[in-house]
């Protein structure tokens, strides 16, 4: 489903386009400059297909010395410039921009030093999430930000939404996990925020502002990250309620228990016939909802934290609680909840949102998913990480409805839904971004003044309006 995408700004037209061109090609290996339109059609879009133009080109810089030059080739020629990862977002924040270049990250890969000393590791932007779990863990270490996609988004990508997943209600998000950026400014100039101290106070803090800023103040060539001891293995935990609302209850009752688990997810029955008709897991497929909870705690610590989890879920009328047999079973089970939109995805066209309330708020806003469902005649799947409140309700089009009605129906539901979500004091987006696809409620969500200081540091930054114009203020 399209929606509309604002056409490139008319001010950006200071050079020719085959005079960056030109340059474009003294500065990058000979396959490094994509300009042949089949080739650019996949850059057209991040993972929200709805918004989607054709850049000028794409450019893949294979180190820092080439995005410097990158930079300042755009910035003489007046040229604006989208980075990207992966490609996995899904806010649009990724999406190409007419007259704009691309730049991807994807052969910046590398992986600079793994420091058990000081529980670090220096990373170029292009490494893959999932590449970077896999060798830290051969050394014994772990590092925590654990996004749905992490198979394939990238550290860059990671950085730039500030990217969430299925271990924030322990470890936090992307952010906490950062100590320091090497950032390349709109005019090329070679920035470093931090360093490899754990506590820092100098000055203000920049890096939390570089993370999340999807790509608008900086372009991050390289960061270094926290890492942690590889914990236990984890002890998971099914549980099945007979209503959505006892599913949320159990929510509450475990965070105002003060239980921490490494992972809690929920899935609504819709979710749950979804993700069971592809994988083929055996679960509960009448109940109308599912939560899965997780511990990495050792020994008999990891085994009390389950056995209070049990009972919260018991409490709030759960109809079965199973554990699982075995690690192999559990991975099963998580590699499911983490494939939850695919499943969706296999029904009809699915549009995933990203909403999050206080937690104890949650099963308010599951009621209220039902009540915009039903006012406004659409299908929401609900699942996500409910233990930090921050859900995915779904919109999912059938294959037989016309596409004009299914759009028309889920704008005037979308609406309705962040109406919902702002008056029980949530956000309109909790880790994948504003990006192009939720501009219009970041000043009804932070307000004129909040927005007014955004567009302060925006402009300071990047004069010129060259990096990633027109996603997140708009």
């Amino acid at each position: 489903m399209r929606e509309h995408t604002p056409e490139r700004d008319p001010e950006f037209s200071k050079a020719s386009p085959e005079a960056l061109l030109r340059e474009l090609r003294a500065i990058l290996a000979p396959d490094s400059l994509i300009t042949d339109e089949e080739l650019l059609r996949p850059y057209e879009c991040d993972g929200l297909s709805a918004y989607r133009r054709l850049p000028l080109a794409v450019a893949l810089p294979e180190d820092e010395a080439q995005v410097v030059a990158i930079l300042a080739a755009c910035h003489r020629a007046g040229v604006p410039i989208v980075p990207r990862g992966a490609g996995t977002g899904l806010s649009g924040g990724a999406a190409g921009i007419e007259g704009a270049l691309t730049i991807s990250f994807t052969r910046m890969n590398r992986i600079l030093e793994i420091d058990h000393g000081n529980l670090t590791v220096s990373v170029q932007p292009g490494v893959v999430n999932a590449d970077l779990k896999a060798a830290v863990a051969a050394e014994g270490l772990f590092y925590a930000p654990d996004p749905a996609s992490y198979e394939s988004c990238t550290i860059g990508g990671n950085l730039a939404t500030n990217a969430g997943g299925l271990c924030c209600v322990k470890y936090g998000v992307t952010r906490d996990a950062v100590l320091d950026l090497e950032i390349v400014t709109a005019a090329g100039k070679i920035v470093r925020l931090g360093g490899k101290n754990v506590k820092d106070v100098a000055g203000y803090g920049l890096m939390p502002l570089i993370v999340g800023s999807q790509g608008t103040l900086a372009l991050i060539t390289e960061a270094t990250l926290r890492l942690r001891a590889a914990p236990a293995p984890r002890t998971t935990l099914l549980a099945f309620f007979p209503t959505v609302d006892a599913a949320g209850d159990a929510v509450a009752a475990m965070t105002a228990g003060g239980l921490v688990p490494v992972t809690l997810e929920l899935m609504d029955q819709f979710t749950v016939r979804a993700v069971d008709d592809v994988h083929h897991l055996g679960l509960d497929r009448d109940a109308a909802a599912m939560l899965l909870v997780e511990s990495d705690l050792p020994g008999p610590a990891g085994l009390a934290e389950m056995e209070a989890a049990e009972a919260a879920c018991q409490a709030a009328g759960a109809s079965m609680v199973l554990r699982a047999a075995d690690p192999v079973e559990a991975d099963w089970l998580r590699q499911g909840r983490r494939l939850a939109y695919r499943a969706l995805e296999a029904i009809g066209a699915a549009r995933m949102e990203d909403i999050g309330v206080p937690r104890s708020r949650i099963p308010e806003m599951l009621r209220a998913i039902g009540d915009v469902a039903a006012a406004h005649n659409v299908t929401i799947g609900t699942f996500g990480h409910a233990g930090d409140g921050n859900l995915h309700p779904t919109f999912v089009v059938g294959p037989g409805e016309p596409e004009a009605v299914a759009l028309e129906r889920i704008t005037a539901a979308k609406a309705a839904l962040y109406e919902a979500v702002l008056a029980l004091g949530g956000t309109v987006t909790a880790e994948h971004g504003i990006g192009a696809s939720r501009q219009a409620w970041l000043l009804r969500q932070r307000g004129e003044d909040a927005v007014a200081m955004m567009r302060a540091i925006k402009r300071a930054l990047d004069p010129d309006n060259l990096l990633n114009p027109g996603r997140v203020l708009g």
